[in-house]
């Protein structure tokens, strides 16, 4: 039997209907629920059309998976939980402390869910429970009760320009990364939220998508030069569907202005000697920094043996219309053709399973049945599927 490659996403998105979600709410918000769900109609076609059941359905998702080559998976968010207007992955932070309690009660109903979906499948699943920002508190104590239910990650979100929230590099947080790297929790953020509100001007939607992957690539900067990974050694901190190529030419660029700022002046700005970081930008980048890379083209995955190929997971991004299902495997040909596969190991599911806790044994089975074979990653994709979407398809 020819060698195959064990294939663990780094980027997957699933959650529950509302009539699930309900289930897990607490009794209290029963009633508002009722009126909520009464007036909401959902504007997203993917959760509309029947592609909406490969969120929750076990054996649609796990079979469409095992199609794939995929063979476990790192899940964020996707679906609309009680009083989002919404899916939690992209809305705009709540308004007001109501708002806020509503969106809690939604948000631990979706946690809890996201447990009894994950433990189906445990060797396979790591899901992403998600926390807010506006209470620190209250993060801290969702993280808390997540470690102890076994979670190994958590999704961790953006913070807006025009929220009334301080920046990451803000001390403000220190009690967040100190919690985080005492529960041993991997901390994940993924690309799409974090964005100003650009109203409804015609151009409103052209103009976030433009902008939205400079404020999801910001925090990098944010974490690494305002110290954050120097006080607090401990943490891991993923970067996923954020590209990856940038990451080169932002590491270079902070590594510069680290010499500069060692020798007090930038032009005319002037630092204190307590700003310089011990390490280089790259170092911290090296100790605390991985990349999920979702749907990488070959350009990309040349970045990925820039950066290293030990600090790169591979994703799908399914179910969504961008992601590589059901071509994920003629993708990987695509960009890692000609890659060693001792690399591509790494890439598409080593790196994943040190990081996220996987335990590539269990997976071996399942790998042996449905993982694409080392001779079929290297035989070079000749033609583009017809029905193919994904940017993996058409970025050089």
């Amino acid at each position: 039997m020819s060698e195959r490659y064990t294939i663990i996403s780094a980027d997957s998105h699933a959650g529950a209907n509302l009539a699930m979600y309900e289930e897990y709410l607490a009794a209290e918000w029963r009633d508002a629920f009722a009126e909520w769900r009464g007036a909401y109609k959902n504007p997203y076609r993917d959760l509309q059309d029947d592609g909406r059941t490969r969120n929750w359905d076990n054996d649609r998702r796990v079979n469409e998976q095992y199609d794939d080559g995929v063979v476990a998976e790192i899940t964020f968010p996707n679906t609309v939980p009680p009083f989002y207007p919404t899916g939690m992955l992209i809305a705009y932070p709540p308004k007001n402390d109501e708002e806020y309690r509503r969106r809690r009660a939604g948000i631990d109903a979706h946690n809890r869910w996201l447990k009894d979906w994950c433990d189906e499948y445990a060797d396979q699943r790591c899901g992403l429970p998600q926390i807010f920002l506006e209470n620190i508190d209250d993060a801290i104590e969702t993280l808390e009760w997540a470690a102890a239910e076994g979670f190994r990650s958590f999704m961790m979100p953006h913070v807006a320009p025009d929220v009334d929230l301080p920046g990451l590099w803000s001390p403000h947080w220190d009690r967040l990364w100190a919690a985080v790297q005492d529960l041993g929790l991997v901390m994940t953020q993924h690309g799409g939220n974090g964005t100003p509100n650009y109203g409804d001007d015609p151009a409103s939607g052209l103009i976030f998508l433009m902008e939205v992957p400079f404020f999801a690539h910001r925090n990098l900067s944010h974490l690494v030069m305002s110290g954050v990974f120097e006080r607090f050694p401990g943490l891991r901190y993923v970067m996923t569907e954020q590209g990856t190529a940038w990451v080169v030419e932002e590491l270079r660029r902070m590594d510069m202005y680290h010499r500069q700022i060692s020798s007090g002046r930038v032009g005319e700005l002037g630092f204190s000697a307590d700003v310089v970081l011990a390490m280089k930008p790259s170092e911290y980048f090296e100790r605390n920094v991985w990349i999920g890379a979702s749907f990488p083209s070959p350009g990309e995955a040349e970045a990925i043996k820039t950066l290293g190929t030990h600090k790169v997971m591979w994703g799908s991004d399914y179910p969504h219309h961008e992601g590589t299902y059901p071509y994920s495997v003629e993708s990987i040909q695509r960009a890692f053709c000609e890659w060693d596969p001792a690399d591509v190991r790494k890439v598409l599911g080593e790196n994943a399973a040190g990081l996220y806790g996987f335990d590539l044994d269990a997976l071996a089975p399942l790998a042996a049945e449905h993982g694409p074979t080392v001779e079929q990653v290297a035989t070079p994709l000749t033609e583009i599927p017809k029905g193919a979407t994904s940017p993996a398809f058409f970025k050089k």
